[in-house]
């Protein structure tokens, strides 16, 4: 197994909320190293907050490990701004040492060029509705609360999780047809742009598949698939799943093995900042 990438891409941890899963994505990017780290949106959850959010110590300690990321790695932290966290609004776009805040960028490597945004400007719920997106969000949250439930009896009954709003997504018919929607309409900007991906989160929807042409990539979240986007550097892109990960085995492979990881200069590859464009442009099985 690989424990140092090139880039590594994370998006919708959404701390502040209850559903976030601070602990695990800190274990992972302690397990997973990289010379870039992309944090395409929603990372902390303003919305949230303003209402019945919280910040626990835990959501505090995932910023110590992007920290440490870059003091003892030398890690390049590019943070895009999502939906949840507009508030970055008002500072874009800031630069301090290895941080990058900013609207969205391209990214060149391998040859390739990738256009990297959050992807909420391309849903016209959250972009020209925002009334509606909260009360989507207020019904998302009960969803996820109505999730740990049913998680909750699962475990006792020795069941794996399963994902109540994935499950939900995957029946309601409009449901699906906004996913393929939007999936559609980045792989045809991506185009437009001269690009030859796109990079995204915003739907919780982990995939790495092409789209006439264009590879089309979603980090999903860190909510409940728990995923991450991550390139080798002979520019391959993989899903790799938190659950899916086996630790002990991990643990036991860095004990035996003292051999330093093989790096690729800096220079084989190049990060550019993109100027922000314009908006115009079986569920019974489970009890």
């Amino acid at each position: 197994m690989k424990t140092h990438f090139k880039t590594i891409v994370v998006s919708d941890i959404h701390l502040g909320t209850k559903g976030s899963k601070a602990k695990e994505i800190a274990r992972f990017l302690k397990l997973y190293s990289c010379e870039n780290l992309i944090l395409n949106g929603d990372i902390i959850d303003g919305w949230q907050l303003k209402k019945s959010g919280s910040w626990k110590r835990k959501h505090t300690r995932f910023f110590n490990r992007i920290l440490k990321m870059i003091e003892q790695d030398n890690t390049k932290v590019y943070y895009l701004r999502g939906n949840h966290d507009d508030f970055l609004d008002q500072i874009l776009p800031l630069t301090i040492g290895n941080l990058s805040i900013q609207q969205d960028m391209i990214y060149e490597s391998c040859g390739k060029k990738y256009f990297i945004t959050h992807g909420d400007v391309f849903d016209s719920v959250t972009s020209h509705f925002r009334w509606i997106a909260y009360v989507g969000d207020i019904g998302y949250t009960f969803l996820l609360w109505l999730n740990r439930q049913v998680n909750y009896y699962r475990r006792k009954k020795g069941l794996p999780y399963y994902s109540l709003s994935q499950y939900v997504k995957g029946k309601v018919k409009k449901a699906v047809s906004y996913i393929d929607n939007f999936e559609e309409e980045l792989a045809k900007f991506a185009q437009s742009k001269g690009c030859d991906g796109i990079i995204c989160g915003h739907i919780h929807k982990a995939e790495n598949r092409e789209i006439d042409g264009i590879e089309y990539l979603n980090s999903g979240d860190w909510v409940e698939t728990m995923s991450a986007l991550a390139e080798d550097y002979d520019g391959n892109w993989q899903l790799i799943y938190y659950n899916e990960i086996d630790f002990k085995r991990k643990s036991s492979e860095e004990q035996g093995d003292d051999t330093p990881s093989k790096l690729i200069p800096r220079e084989a590859y190049k990060i550019v900042a993109f100027k922000p464009f314009s908006q115009d442009s079986d569920f019974n099985k489970l009890l």
